[in-house]
Order: C-alpha cells, then structure tokens, then sequence
C-alpha cells in the first residue's frame, strides 16, 4: 500500500521527506509516496479530514498499510523499522540511537521551538513580558547543543559513525540556529555536523519539500515576513484552542 504523508515545511515536517529521501538514498524500495501539504496558516491541521488521521492537530502523520501515526518521531520510528536500514539499527543497536530520538523530542524541539516564537513570532506579548522566556529558552538551547557537542566528541554522527534518525530529527531544528538566535559558533563541532549532514543529499532533496530551491539555506526576505506573519497568527494566545 502507498506511504500518504501530511505534512508542512517545518523542522518536524522536513524529519519525515528526509528520512523519506535518505530510504530512498540506502535503496530501499519503497512503496508510492504521497506527499500531502498541509497549510497551517489556513488551520488544514483542524479540519476533521486531518483530525481522524492525527488526533492532536499537528503536522506530520502518515498513513501505510492501514496504520495512522502522529508525532514526527514515532514516524521516523515506524519507517525505520517497517524499511530496515542502518538509518535504524536492529537489535540491541537500536538502543544507541531511541534515547537520542526521544531526547529531541523532550528537548531540542520544545525548547528550539519556544525560542523561536518568543524571538520571531509572539506579537501579543510585551518586549517585557517575552524578556524572561527568551532568557530561559535561549540558556537551555545553548546547554542542550553543549550536549550535542560532547556527544560529538567521538564520532562524526550522534550514535556513532553512521547517520541515523537521531541525527534526521536532531538536525531539522538545530540547522536553524540564526533564525532562532541560537548562537552555536562557540561549538566547531556542531558546526562541522551541521554541515556535514546537509551536504547529504537525500538531506537536500527532504528539505526541498516546500520550498525554492534558491531559499533552501537562505530565505527571501519576503518569506521571512510571510513567516513572521504566519508564525504570529499560529502563535497567538487568541488562536490557540483549548478543545479539540
């Protein structure tokens, strides 16, 4: 059966073309894909078209085989072991990369996210009232790439020489490091990955999906503001539901 995939260019929705086109990358024959894009500005994600697939409202799901999955790690999850690539290792092997992925869902991806909406999307908050969660986001987003740059120290990878999901998921939010004003140069080798992971190119064609490919490293400035606009209408204490 066809891979059906809603999703949206985000660092959680670029996890899943990128692990899409890094199966691809180790020749694995995958099913048809179809990739479906979701318009957040628009509010596709709470129509109930997309609620009956992802009961939490939130780009990316996939549907295979009869089987409907939220949360972009629990994806990377599914696909890695439903396509057996080193991408995830099998057998106790497996358990080098789990917690990795699992830590950038509890951590990078919270904590990148919130520093980017307070820096770049919250409009209905005071330079005041956002000084205080800028602060604490922005310390803890240095700490956890510190992590990352230990956990660098020994091999070119997260989990070891090979790239894996935990590098995929990892990655998708911290190569955005200047748009979140998280200042990373004080650590080569995060640095150094970063770069190493985007001049793979399955990496390059996931992080295709949704935009030019003259802004895939660098966004026009009329995407920025389209972003900023965006993100404030998604950010917004007044367009935040409290039910489903």
């Amino acid at each position: 059966m066809s891979l059906d995939v809603y999703t949206a260019a985000t660092p959680n929705g670029w996890k899943i073309s990128i692990m899409i086109e890094e199966l691809l990358e180790a020749g694995v024959d995958l099913p048809e894909t179809n990739m479906h894009s979701i318009d957040l500005s628009r509010g596709e994600q709470f129509s109930e078209a997309f609620t009956t697939i992802c009961p939490n409202q939130k780009i990316p799901a996939l549907v295979h085989n009869g089987i409907a999955l939220m949360e972009s790690c629990a994806i990377l999850q599914y696909l890695g072991e439903t396509f057996p690539t080193g991408l995830f290792p099998q057998g106790e092997a497996r358990w080098r990369v789990i917690p990795w992925l699992y830590w950038q869902a509890a951590n990078i991806g919270p904590i990148f996210g919130n520093k980017l909406s307070y820096t770049r999307y919250i409009a209905d908050a005071t330079e005041e009232q956002k000084a205080h969660p800028i602060e604490r986001f922005g310390r803890e987003a240095l700490r956890l790439v510190a992590v990352l740059d230990r956990q660098l120290q020994a091999h070119d990878y997260i989990c070891g020489d090979s790239f894996t999901v935990a590098d995929i998921s990892v990655w998708c939010w911290v190569r955005s490091w200047k748009w979140s004003k998280v200042d990373i140069t004080s650590k080569p080798r995060v640095l150094e990955w970063v770069r190493r992971v985007r001049a793979r190119p399955g990496v390059e064609r996931g992080i295709s999906f949704g935009v030019p490919s003259e802004e895939i490293d660098q966004f026009s400035e009329e995407r920025k503001a389209q972003y900023r606009k965006n993100g404030a209408g998604i950010a917004s204490n007044n367009r935040l539901p409290t039910d489903v």
